[in-house]
């Protein structure tokens, strides 16, 4: 028995592994934030947004330079144990780590459209809008992951700024968002005259709306939050005149449970800044969290 766990630990520690300090550190050796650059050629990348999230991956995965992309599709499946979809969150899951959600912006203090699902402070395994596949990632066995947002403001297909926000600094905990979402819909069913669909994810369904009956109504909720620039900018030293500029927001506490070898390589790290800052609690702006803003500007 003690043979067979030594063997499995050994194997463990030859897992490749990732995390966000190493995706910094990989961001900080780079030259070029154009996407065009760095996807060129390729027929998938069309969309600002799919090279984006490729880019984020891409940074993730140490594989900006690996060509071809089904051969960086490879290497991600070595790192990622979950790939999203457009309409189910997350866009990937690190293997036995983090989840992120990545979103284009255009505008550096606008807001940030989520469709129908509401901020995240932490990804659950029991919630109704993510895939049965996501539950099933890392052998099916957690209940909750750190998510990270992965904000991008593109223009003309560079990158300008990124953001990499956790939920827990950024979003209320999920009873806040569906307490009102639940309340909005118990009101529209309330409406006796219509017709409602059975069980659904959104606010409401209504049949037979018109005489025929073959008419259906979907009442859908659009959520909407403040670019993480927007809410934190004021702690970043912003050069609007930099080329590029990357920061990552996370508390005290997660940050000290990355491996101390990843929190020494983005500390030695010249190009690097590492600031402590107090934040307000999502859940209650009169108590402030300790909290690392990491920032690279070139």
């Amino acid at each position: 028995f003690v043979y067979i766990v030594y063997r499995i630990m050994c194997y463990l520690k030859r897992m490749p592994t990732t995390n966000l300090l190493k995706a910094l550190s990989n961001i900080s050796k780079l030259e070029s934030f154009k996407l065009t650059e760095i996807y060129s050629g390729q027929n998938r990348m069309n969309n600002v947004g799919t090279a984006l999230e490729y880019f984020v991956r891409d940074v993730f995965c140490s594989s900006i330079d690996v060509v071809n992309l089904d051969n960086k599709d490879k290497k991600h499946s070595e790192y990622l144990s979950y790939l999203g979809n457009q309409n189910n969150p997350p866009d990937f899951i690190v293997k036995n780590g983090d989840a992120v959600e990545v979103k284009k912006i255009g505008v550096l203090v606008g807001s940030i459209a989520l469709n129908s699902s509401y901020p995240k402070s932490k990804l659950h395994s029991d919630d109704t809008r993510i895939l049965q596949s996501c539950r099933e990632c890392d052998g099916g066995s957690w209940s909750q992951k750190d998510i990270i947002y992965a904000v991008g403001s593109v223009s003309e297909s560079k990158i300008e700024t990124l953001w990499f926000v956790y939920g827990d600094c950024y979003a209320a905990d999920r009873e806040v968002y569906e307490k009102t979402f639940k309340s909005i819909a118990k009101k529209v069913h309330e409406i006796d005259h219509l017709e409602f669909t059975a069980e659904t994810n959104e606010i409401a369904g209504v049949r037979k709306i018109d005489p025929l009956g073959i008419t259906y109504l979907r009442v859908r909720g659009m959520w909407g939050i403040d670019t993480p620039h927007k809410v934190f900018g004021p702690l970043t030293e912003f050069d609007k005149e930099s080329s590029f500029s990357a920061f990552a927001l996370m508390l005290d506490e997660k940050y000290e449970s990355f491996p101390k070898k990843d929190r020494d390589d983005i500390e030695s790290n010249s190009s690097i800044k590492i600031k402590s800052v107090e934040i307000k609690s999502p859940n209650n702006p009169a108590n402030y969290m300790r909290a690392k803003l990491i920032c690279f500007v070139k």
